[in-house]
């Protein structure tokens, strides 16, 4: 039987001769019904009977060859007739119940999702169509492997087309271009949604002509596909071929002697498609032109070029595409190409190795927006420069220094002479000349815009060591959480400071400008400091005796004077070694008990000091950590995260197996 072809159909005539409207007809909706073909194919089928027993049913423009027992409820009567609405599917659904691919499918859904808010849509969009793709052909036959043949004009590729199929299905000439649209051949029935999903209409599907190519079984389940020329001058073919390369499982590509180097065929094609080699054949077609051993030369040389395009081939058992000759036109190297084919389809693992290795390409594609170089985060050492660095900005130390010098003030009137009290009482008036003005006087004005500088600086030195080495949308990430976090630091952190100023002491009145900048004050100081603190320094337990000993001095020297003094005006009798020794015993005991207790005082006033420092440091750090380094540290948590759905994305192997 020869196929009708395209010429045929606008003669209006058949293969037979008769009319057009006797032998062929249009469904009702005005789409081609190819029934005539497919239940010629039935009735010379060995295995299904006479034509009288099988049903044609279209489908979406396409028409499949059935038996009765596909259309007829088994629960019906013998003599019910077949219910015309039956459409339930003639194959399983493409389901593989293990391997690697569900896995990594899932993998790099859930990479997508979780990377829609740091990427923009161009660079998931190939990841997404891969995802579409594969939900796609995993709903559709799995007993079915779609190959499609492609090459350039005149590469005789719809001859070779031809001769797998056993029959002139697709037009051959020297007329260029000889094929305008994808023509189908489908060795066995339920390939509609396949086809479907290629877009090819009923009109261009056809079924192998019935002979030794028809009813080989290494080709049940092949649906073989005929396509435009690549290099073709309508711009249409072109599209039509990287429409369907795109959706199929395999593809043969054809190849002359003439064009095999064609840099629109390497580069357009199979460079992009090195990772699609198991999937992949390489024709050299028309060995019949070349003499003596070219054949063996060119063949050579096209491996050559295919191992530049990074290719690789399956040679010595290894997994990689199938590169031989043939000539289509002689029959030369087509039973062995067949026997190929009729191999990879009974396989049933050319859909899963397409869909692998396309996942290969997204990821590939994803490579540099999710694989860090190093090993980025925080660590440890960065926190504790950031630390540093805010307890600076907040004039942690010199507030330690502050409570230092007023424990020790403190303790300097409880301990000290009633004479340094004095002195010390008209210092703190604060009148003209005092060391309390000067020291107002000297402070320097640019404080301020230094502190919040200092904060601006920790922030930008933090942001930038968790970011290095990151791919560049995750890095912006991680710099935007630190920054945006950082917006209302200075404000907390002027707060701490006029908290710890206030419980110091230092703090008096109404509010004002703070380190940073802001006006920090809330109306009166609280008299508490970080913590619950008291504002004045506690004291230790040995103050009263020490407080006691000097009013016991006082009063030796009270004493002593008012005895000499009495002896001078001649009311005591004269005696001066007893009252002089009493006197200087109080005159010299007051600063000895004085400097005793300095001495005693300098370790607790330091450990008061530092425990001043330590707790506003702690409290920097605790702003620090809650503003800018815990959004960061949740950026760095969702990059590893995807990080390792990227991982399962890739790790396994593209074979599929």
């Amino acid at each position: 039987m020869t196929a009708v072809t395209d010429e045929d159909q606008g003669n209006g005539t058949t293969e037979t001769g008769e009319p057009e409207e006797k032998e062929e007809a249009r469904s009702k909706d005005g789409r081609w019904d190819d029934g005539l073909i497919a239940r010629r194919a039935a009735a010379a089928d060995p295995r299904g009977g006479d034509s009288g027993t099988g049903h044609s049913r279209t489908d979406g423009g396409s028409t499949d060859s059935v038996g009765p027992s596909d259309l007829t409820d088994p629960s019906a009567p013998a003599d019910s007739p077949p219910d015309e609405d039956d459409v339930r599917p003639q194959v399983e659904a493409y389901g593989p119940s293990g391997g690697p691919l569900p896995t990594r499918l899932d993998a790099l859904r859930e990479l997508v999702g979780l990377s829609r808010a740091r990427l923009d849509r161009d660079t998931l969009a190939e990841a997404g169509r891969v995802l579409d793709e594969a939900a796609a052909r995993q709903r559709l036959s799995s007993r079915h492997t779609v190959v499609a043949i492609a090459g350039a004009t005149g590469s005789g590729k719809s001859t070779l087309f031809n001769a797998l199929a056993g029959t002139q299905i697709s037009d051959t000439g020297l007329r260029r271009p000889t094929t305008s649209q994808p023509i189908a051949c489908s060795w066995t029935d339920g390939a509609a949604g396949l086809l479907d999903r290629l877009a090819i209409p009923g009109r261009l599907r056809r079924r192998p002509h019935p002979g030794p190519a028809a009813f080989d079984e290494a080709l049940q389940g092949l649906v073989l596909v005929d396509l435009p020329d690549h290099d073709s001058a309508a711009t249409a073919h072109r599209d039509q071929v990287d429409r369907v390369l795109a959706l199929v499982d395999a593809v043969i590509w054809v190849v002359d002697p003439e064009k095999y180097a064609d840099a629109a065929l390497h580069e357009r094609y199979l460079r992009p498609l090195a990772g699609h080699a198991e999937v992949t054949f390489v024709v050299l077609n028309q060995i019949d032109r070349l003499p003596g051993e070219a054949a063996d030369l060119v063949l050579d040389d096209l491996r050559r070029l295919l191992d530049e395009d990074g290719m690789a081939l399956g040679e010595h058992g290894e997994p990689g595409a199938t590169v031989m000759s043939l000539s289509a036109l002689t029959g030369d190297g087509v039973p062995e190409l067949r026997e190929m084919v009729g191999r990879f389809v009974q396989d049933r693992t050319a859909a899963t190795r397409r869909l692998s290795a396309d996942v290969d390409a997204a990821a590939a594609r994803l490579r540099p927006v999710y694989v860090a170089e190093g090993r980025p985060g925080l660590g440890e050492r960065a926190r504790e420069e950031f630390t540093d660095r805010l307890a600076e900005a907040v004039g942690a130390a010199a507030a330690g220094q502050a409570a230092e010098r007023e424990w020790r003030r403190n303790a300097g009137r409880a301990c000290g002479t009633p004479w340094l009290r004095l002195w010390r009482w008209y210092e703190s008036r604060g009148l003209p000349g005092s060391l309390d003005r000067m020291g107002q006087a000297l402070a320097p004005p640019e404080e301020e815009p230094t502190a919040r500088q200092r904060v601006e600086q920790a922030v930008r030195t933090v942001a930038d060591d968790a970011s290095a080495g990151l791919p560049a949308p995750w890095a912006q990430a991680v710099r935007e959480a630190a920054f945006n976090g950082a917006k209302g630091l200075p404000e907390a952190l002027d707060e701490l400071a006029a908290k710890a100023a206030a419980g110091g002491g230092s703090a008096k009145g109404s509010g004002g400008s703070g380190r940073f900048g802001t006006a920090s004050g809330r109306g009166p100081a609280t008299g508490v400091a970080l913590g619950g603190r008291p504002a004045r320094p506690p004291r230790p337990k040995w103050w009263p005796a020490a407080v006691l000993g000097q009013v016991s001095m006082t009063l030796l020297q009270v004493f002593g004077g008012l005895w000499l003094l009495g002896q001078i005006v001649g009311v005591l009798e004269p005696g001066l070694v007893v009252p002089a020794l009493i006197m200087l015993a109080g005159v010299v005991g007051g600063p000895l008990v004085e400097w005793s207790c300095a001495a005693a005082i300098r370790g607790p006033a330091r450990r008061y000091g530092q425990d001043a420092e330590r707790r506003l440091r702690e409290a920097a750090a605790g702003c620090g950590r809650a503003r800018v380094l815990d959004p960061v540290s949740a950026e760095l948590a969702r990059y590893r995260e995807v990080r390792e759905r990227y991982v399962a994305v890739t790790e396994f192997s593209t074979t599929g197996q």
